[in-house]
C-alpha cells in the first residue's frame, strides 16, 4: 500500500492534544467491529451494502485527514474481500436489481484506488457506472430508486448514486461527453426538488411516484405524506458532495437548491435546540423526537457548504455542530463514543406495505451507532475542524 503523506492534515491535528471527534468515532467503531463485515449487524456476513460502504468512506476520509494508515487497511480489507481479482462485485450484488443503494459503496473506491492502485477497484467502478447507464427512469428522466419501486424517486437515492456519478464522470468519462452527464446529474436533483417540494413548509417530502398510483402517495401530486429527516439529510449531503466534485461555479442551480433547503430547514427547526425532528414537518408533535442521523447530515452539509463558499453562515454551522454533539454524542464506561437516538430504517411500500404516515415514522426502531449516523457525524467533525 502506498504511504500517504497529508502534511496539512497532520498540521491541523498536531496543534491540539485532544483527538478530534472523528478520530474517536472511528476508533470506537473499529473496536465494536473488529472487521468491517460486522458493521451494521452483519456479524461477519460479506454483503455489498450501502451502510457498510457509507461508514467505510467516512473512515477513509478521516484516515486521510490524519495521515493514519491503520483505518485505511481496515477499509481496504473489506473491499478486497468483496471484490475479486477480476473486479466482479460479490456480497450478493446483482446489477439486474437496479438498486441505487448498490451504487453507494462504490463511492469509496475512488480514493481507495488512488491509494492502492488495485486494478480490480477500477473495474468495479466501471461496472457500477454501467448499471447507472442502464438504470430504469421515470418518463421525466429520473432514476428509479430500485427495480422493485418502479417509477419512484426517493430523496435517499440522490445520495446513493449522484456523488458516484459525478466522480466517475469527472475522472473517467471523456471530456467531450462530460457535459451530457453533468446535465443529467443536475436534472436528477431538480426533478426531485420539483416533485417533492411542499409549498406549505418549503421542505421536500420523502419520495415521489411518477405514476401517482402508489397507495402511499397523494394521487394529485404523487408525493409521499411527510418530510422525513434523514431523507432530506441524504439529499443535502448529495448536493454538497456533488458540488464539491463539479465545482460551485459550474453548478449554480445546485447551490441555489441547497440554500433554499437550508432556508426551509431553519424555519422548521426546534426553537429551543436548533435541531430537527424525525418528521420534519411536524416539529414538536406528540411522539416526534429529535433524531441523530438527520442532524449529523445537516451539520455536515452546512459546514461543508460554508467551507466550499456556498453558504456564508459560518456561525450557524459551528452552532449546529456543537448542538448535534451535545444532544446525541455520549461516551460509555468502556471509553467508546456513541451516537444516540438514530432511526434505524424508514421507507415506503415494499413487502412491509409501509404507509409513510406520521404514525409510521415515529414508531420505527431507534438505536445507537447506526452507520447512517456514524458516517455523517465523522464528516461533520471533519468539516467542523476545517471551519
Amino acid at each position: 500500500m502506498k504511504r500517504i503523506l497529508i502534511i496539512t492534515a497532520l498540521a491541523l491535528t498536531a496543534c491540539t492534544a485532544k483527538a478530534p471527534l472523528y478520530s474517536d468515532v472511528v476508533r470506537s467503531e473499529i473496536a465494536r467491529n473488529p472487521e468491517a463485515s460486522y458493521i451494521d449487524g452483519q456479524q461477519g456476513n460479506l454483503k455489498w451494502n450501502y451502510t457498510t460502504g457509507l461508514e467505510l468512506k467516512a473512515f477513509l476520509d478521516a484516515a486521510i485527514m490524519e495521515g493514519n494508515e491503520s483505518p485505511i487497511r481496515y477499509v481496504d480489507a473489506w473491499y478486497d474481500d468483496v471484490i475479486d481479482s477480476t473486479g466482479a462485485i460479490g456480497g450478493k450484488y446483482k446489477k439486474g436489481n437496479y438498486s441505487l443503494d448498490h451504487i453507494c459503496p462504490g463511492n469509496t473506491l475512488f480514493s481507495l484506488y488512488d491509494i492502492t492502485g488495485k486494478p480490480e477497484y477500477r473495474s468495479a467502478m466501471d461496472s457500477l457506472y454501467q448499471q447507472l447507464k442502464e438504470q430504469p427512469r421515470t418518463p421525466q428522466g429520473g432514476f428509479w430508486h430500485k427495480k422493485i419501486y418502479p417509477g419512484q424517486m426517493w430523496l435517499d437515492g440522490l445520495y446513493m448514486a449522484q456523488p458516484f456519478y459525478a466522480q466517475y464522470t469527472m475522472r473517467y468519462v471523456p471530456e467531450e461527453n462530460r457535459a451530457q452527464n453533468i446535465a443529467d446529474i443536475t436534472r436528477q436533483f431538480s426533478l426531485a426538488y420539483e416533485h417533492c417540494y411542499d409549498p406549505a413548509t418549503g421542505l421536500l417530502r420523502h419520495a415521489w411516484d411518477s405514476s401517482h398510483s402508489m397507495f402511499w402517495c397523494d394521487p394529485s401530486t404523487g408525493q409521499s405524506a411527510h418530510a422525513w429527516g434523514r431523507a432530506l439529510g441524504w439529499y443535502c449531503m448529495a448536493l454538497v458532495d456533488v458540488i464539491d466534485v463539479l465545482g460551485k461555479d459550474d453548478c449554480p442551480e445546485l447551490a441555489g437548491i441547497l440554500n433554499s433547503v437550508f432556508k426551509a430547514l431553519k424555519a422548521n427547526a426546534d426553537p429551543s435546540t436548533g435541531l430537527w425532528y424525525q418528521v420534519l414537518d411536524r416539529p414538536g408533535a406528540d411522539g416526534n423526537y429529535l433524531e441523530a442521523t438527520c442532524n449529523a447530515m445537516f451539520s455536515y452539509s452546512l459546514s461543508k457548504a460554508v467551507n466550499l463558499g456556498i453558504s456564508k453562515d459560518r456561525r450557524a454551522a459551528r452552532k449546529l455542530y456543537k448542538a448535534t454533539v451535545r444532544q446525541f454524542v455520549t461516551t460509555g464506561e468502556d471509553g467508546l463514543v456513541n451516537l444516540e437516538q438514530c432511526c434505524e430504517v424508514a421507507g415506503l411500500g415494499g413487502k412491509q406495505m409501509r404507509s409513510g404516515d406520521y404514525d409510521y415514522y415515529i414508531h420505527e426502531r431507534v438505536r445507537a451507532n447506526d452507520p447512517k449516523g456514524i458516517g455523517p457525524i465523522i464528516w461533520a467533525s471533519i468539516e467542523y475542524e476545517r471551519l
